[in-house]
């Protein structure tokens, strides 16, 4: 083993312990607290209703204790276990040359580990959300949908490691900038294709009917400045009881989307608030902020990536016996969490951040009081916790917990 082996271990096992950690102070400070409603919620959420939050939070939080050591033993195996050097070297022993070996090596590897992972889904799904009633997934249902996941990966994946593969050997020094010029590109057509193309592959989109609620909504809109292809309800039932509303897509293509088990818990007023909400992150620019956060951090990775792809360290440190662009790419993938890991505190404070301002647009732009009452009830129908340990918030969440975000709208009314 080199130093770069010694040094990834460490970090690997760094990052496994802290979740262990953190994990365990989380199940410890909502059971500690499970008894007892937060005072600003006592007259909205009883005690039942905190009481399950906290059992299903510590339930998806233990079972991801085991899903995190289980990822952590893959990955080792993955990488200094021999597996990828395994694959490739069976790969090759084909003969198809170096382009063709690569593309299938990549998508071998994604394919076998989406089937290791497939254990986990099934778990999370069919026995954590099913029993606290969640789950509304038929296993014909949720067959469908692998299945199709399936193929809009090879449909999509196949090309785009093709064609990166091919640059990564053809392009010269600087291949490290087409690939992320062509990855952007092709994330940039991925939002704008989701909402019409990719979306209605999974799910029923069906326009908002007319009503008092599609007025307010449209009363919004205008005094707003905010345009928008429709508004649409999903069947989000057909999977889960949880409730949810977004935006999609962009420019010509921008859709507002409810979940149908959200129109069912919110009144209008409420629903208009949640949209101001979900409009507070267009105004403020946070979706174009993420955006090129995101192109930035890639283009940096891929920078490294080139100067790596020349460092023989890089690849007998991690198991591969034989150099080459595809190994690169992949190892790279895979080990760029472990590396990164200690700076999510970073990225969740960043995304906090915005919540806040979108909860600000959104009292500005209606009433605040009317955003409480939703968000208590999301919390309340979603089952969240409403007392989150401090440190574990502060590490991974990206929303505020729902004390402090009540207390900032509440101070807004």
């Amino acid at each position: 083993m080199n130093t770069f082996t010694y040094l990834f271990l460490t970090l690997l096992g760094l990052s496994l312990l802290t979740e262990v950690w953190l994990a365990a102070r989380h199940i410890r400070y909502i059971a500690a607290n499970r008894n007892t409603v937060p005072g600003a919620f006592r007259s909205k959420i009883t005690l039942a209703d905190h009481q399950k939050a906290a059992d299903y939070t510590i339930a998806h939080t233990r079972f991801g204790r085991i899903e995190n050591a289980y990822g952590t033993g893959l990955l080792a195996l993955w990488t200094l276990g021999g597996g990828l050097d395994w694959l490739d070297q069976m790969l090759r022993v084909i003969g198809w040359g170096e382009l063709a070996t690569g593309v299938v090596f990549i998508l071998s590897t994604l394919v076998i580990m989406g089937l290791l992972e497939l254990p986990v889904s099934v778990y999370r799904t069919f026995v954590i959300e099913n029993r606290f009633g969640f789950n509304k997934t038929t296993p014909r249902l949720f067959l469908a949908d692998t299945i199709k996941q399936a193929l809009l990966f090879g449909i999509l994946g196949a090309p785009l490691a093709l064609a990166a593969l091919w640059l990564m050997q053809e392009a010269g020094e600087l291949w490290w900038l087409y690939v992320w010029l062509l990855w952007s590109g092709f994330t940039m057509l991925l939002v704008w294709a989701y909402p019409t193309l990719i979306a209605p592959f999974f799910n029923k989109f069906k326009p908002l009917k007319e009503g008092m609620v599609r007025e307010r909504i449209q009363a919004l809109l205008e005094r707003t400045g905010f345009r928008t292809r429709g508004i649409f309800v999903m069947d989000g039932s057909r999977r889960s009881a949880h409730g949810n509303a977004y935006f999609t897509g962009f420019g010509k293509t921008k859709r507002i989307v409810f979940f149908d088990t959200l129109l069912e818990h919110l009144n209008e007023r409420e629903i208009e608030a949640v949209l101001a909400h979900e409009l507070g992150h267009f105004k403020r620019r946070h979706v174009i902020k993420r955006m090129l956060l995101t192109f930035g951090i890639s283009l940096f990775g891929l920078a490294l990536l080139g100067w790596l792809v020349t460092q023989p360290w890089f690849y007998s440190g991690l198991g591969m016996s034989q150099p080459s662009m595809h190994a690169a790419l992949m190892l790279f993938m895979l080990i760029g969490p472990v590396f990164t890991f200690f700076l999510q505190p970073l990225f969740a404070w960043g995304s906090r951040r915005h919540e806040y301002e979108a909860d600000s647009f959104a009292a500005d732009q209606t009433d605040a009081a009317e955003l409480v009452s939703a968000l208590v009830k999301l919390y309340r129908e979603n089952a969240s916790t409403l007392t989150p340990d401090p440190l574990h918030s502060v590490f991974y969440d990206s929303h505020p917990p729902a004390t402090l975000r009540i207390a900032h709208l509440t101070g807004k009314t």
